[in-house]
């Protein structure tokens, strides 16, 4: 009957929108839930990372190896003024050498030289290449440089560099300040996890890079030019690939302390 139609018409007006709404409630809440177990679980991988980097021992150190940079160098960093006087050897002869004594103090733990190669670098709106010589969750060792004059942002990430010059010049401008400082071969530069500073280099700047933290934290910032702007693939593919063989490399040489191989 019409009175009943229009009953029950009415009643699922009234009852729809407020099921709905029930509905939503409940979405959102369970939303909000997760959304909060998803942060406290952030927050304690963030944690536990902190605690692990700060715990556990690492291969390399700094010093260590801005030291050997400047002893292949030929520079003596006792006195500064040496350091200006034997400036300009030849970065690939203090590269070889470097590598080999690498290889001497640290067996197992830098690549082969047929897994070495220089591969382009695009980030932060700079050109450079690099050649990787080692490579963990927690360390790398690199080589790096460019030919020509460039420089853009430097990135900032969980990771604290050290950059020890071999030939060129390169000037950083730290976030803060209005003015910029210049570096020359023998000094070394250290950008602290967390900073963000404007880098350029001149053609011809070579150094020995050290990163210690957690280093996929630099994969945006290093691989992002690469996959959106130039999108070259091919030095991607370069990029994991030597990343990768690192990697494994250190499984591999842990496998062997342990025994296991």
């Amino acid at each position: 009957p019409p009175p009943l139609r229009r009953l029950v018409l009415g009643g699922a007006r009234v009852f729809w929108p407020l099921y709905a709404a029930a509905v939503m409630s409940v979405l959102a809440s369970r939303t909000l839930r997760a959304s909060l177990v998803l942060l406290a679980l952030c927050l304690l991988l963030l944690h536990l990372v902190r605690f692990w980097l700060s715990a556990k021992s690492y291969v390399f150190y700094h010093e260590e190896v801005a030291s050997l940079a400047r002893k292949h160098a030929g520079l003596d960093y006792e006195v500064a003024s040496l350091a200006r006087k034997h400036a300009g050897l030849d970065y690939e002869v203090a590269f070889s050498k470097i590598i080999t004594e690498l290889r001497k103090k640290h067996p197992g733990h830098i690549l082969q030289d047929e897994d070495l190669q220089w591969v382009f670098v695009n980030a932060g709106g700079w050109m450079g290449s690099m050649c990787l010589l080692h490579a963990s969750l927690t360390e790398y060792v690199l080589l790096f440089g460019t030919a020509v004059d460039s420089g853009g942002h430097s990135g900032r990430y969980w990771v604290e560099i050290s950059d020890t010059i071999i030939s060129g010049t390169f000037r950083r401008w730290k976030e803060g300040t209005t003015k910029s400082e210049v570096y020359y071969p023998g000094d070394t530069i250290i950008h602290k996890a967390g900073e963000a500073t404007s880098v350029q280099w001149s053609a011809g700047t070579w150094m020995v890079e050290y990163g210690r933290g957690f280093i996929p934290s630099t994969l945006g910032f290093a691989l992002g030019d690469t996959i959106f702007s130039t999108q070259d693939f091919l030095t991607l593919f370069y990029t994991i690939r030597v990343y990768t063989k690192g990697l494994l490399l250190e499984v591999s040489t842990y496998l062997t302390e342990m025994g296991i191989f």
